[in-house]
């Protein structure tokens, strides 16, 4: 199972980003997938979550600012973040939440710039 994160990077507040995981290694639609993000000294923290049935969930705080659409021909999530705020400055990590467990892949940082 591979997970290959991209898209972080240093944007102003109130801009926007759009990170992509891109999953193999897995049958995609029979996964849930989800962005969580750790700042250091706190624990990791879940942001979006999108089931194999096409609900979303979101922090709440983030709702109205993060949606996370999937394509699934190409086995990809996305994480669409606008008017970013500060502290929405973390590593941003995709996971896939499969009957087996939680498959990883490697966070990509985003900072945001007051």
């Amino acid at each position: 199972v591979q997970l290959q994160a991209s898209g972080g990077g240093l944007v102003q507040a109130g801009g926007s980003l759009r990170l992509s995981c891109a999953a193999s290694g897995i049958v995609f639609r029979d996964n849930a997938m989800a962005w969580y993000r750790q700042v250091p000294g706190k624990q990791r923290e879940l942001v979006a979550v999108i089931t194999d049935g096409g609900n979303t969930n979101y922090a709440g705080s983030l709702k109205g600012r993060f949606t996370i659409p999937t394509d699934n021909a190409k086995s990809t999530v996305y994480l669409q973040m606008n008017s970013l705020k500060p502290e929405d400055t973390a590593v941003y990590y995709c996971a896939a939440l499969g009957h087996s467990g939680v498959n990883w892949g490697q966070g990509t940082q985003v900072t945001v710039s007051s």
